[in-house]
Parts: C-alpha cells; sequence; structure tokens
C-alpha cells in the first residue's frame, strides 16, 4: 500500500507541474491575444502581487489589466510573450512555486518602435478549487534592446539591462 500512495504523490506532483505549464502559456498567450478576461483568471481573486518593475507593481490583478489594455491593446501593438525553462516546485497540494525565462518582442507600428526583451519571472501559485492560479509573481529583466525604423533601417536606441528611463504610457 505504501508504494500505491507515494506512486498517487507522484502522479499528483506531475499532475499540478503540468497544469502550472498550461496556466503560464495560457497567461502568455491571452496577453499577446489581448484577451483580458483569460488574463484576468489567470492570477487568483482578491489580493495578489503583481511586481513588473517599470511596468508597475500591483496587488490586484485588475490595476495590472488597468495598465495591459492602456500600453498593450491597441490595433499597432502587436506583442508576442515566449515562455521557456520552466522550473516548478509542488509544496503541497495547495502551493507551487516556479521560475520561468521570459522572451519579449514588440512592435509599435504608430512611434515606429520595436523592443525585445528578455528576463525571468518567479511566481508562486495557488490552487483553489482545483485549478492553479498566479498568486505572486515578480519579473526581473535581464536584458533589451530599444529600436526605431527610420527610412527602413532599424536604429539601436538602448541596448542593455536598464528599463528604468523607458516611458511605457
Amino acid at each position: 500500500m505504501t508504494d500505491l500512495n507515494a506512486l498517487n504523490r507522484r502522479i499528483a506532483r506531475l499532475e499540478a507541474i503540468d497544469a502550472i505549464k498550461q496556466l503560464k502559456a495560457r497567461y502568455l498567450t491571452a496577453c499577446d491575444r489581448r484577451q483580458i478576461e483569460v488574463v484576468r483568471d489567470c492570477f487568483c481573486a482578491g489580493d495578489v502581487i503583481i511586481d513588473y518593475g517599470p511596468v508597475g507593481t500591483f496587488n490586484h490583478r485588475d490595476q495590472l489589466l488597468a495598465v495591459f489594455e492602456k500600453i498593450a491593446c491597441n490595433d499597432h501593438v502587436f506583442d508576442i510573450h515566449l515562455g521557456a525553462n520552466p522550473q516548478i516546485s509542488v509544496l503541497d497540494d495547495e502551493h507551487a512555486e516556479g521560475s520561468w525565462g521570459l522572451y519579449f518582442f514588440q512592435i509599435d507600428t504608430t512611434s515606429n518602435k520595436l523592443m525585445q526583451l528578455a528576463g525571468y519571472y518567479e511566481d508562486k501559485y495557488r490552487c483553489i478549487d482545483g485549478r492553479w492560479k498566479i498568486a505572486e509573481t515578480h519579473f526581473q529583466h535581464h536584458s533589451v534592446e530599444m529600436m526605431t525604423l527610420e527610412e527602413g533601417l532599424h536604429k539601436v536606441q538602448f541596448a542593455g539591462r536598464s528599463l528604468a528611463d523607458f516611458n511605457w504610457n
């Protein structure tokens, strides 16, 4: 019986890891497709911690979505969020932690700007009513490249680590 219990725990852990991977993929894809309700559903209701550095720090998912709608939900902005290298630890039946790499690329046809961004998410998850949700997320950028399109050429405005002076509005 002990072996069966151990096997059931291992299966539950693997299912939790897969569900969390699906959650993060759903979140990143919903961001690209501007699916506000899907993004909202990826986070816990109520108090959360969302720290996206220069984009802002939020304690409720709707605060993030207000900024997201303003800066990304436009016909002239095209984004792609690619998550990679997940490292997920299931702590118990209701709590898990994860680390993810992110590659982000954005085209803004109004300002003729391009941005490439790479960094890391550090997340905490909670299982609520059988569904994993993001309870806490911190994004730390690792590198960024800002470019403009001028006369059909890419012109690098900035390449490096700091986004402190970047205007997200």
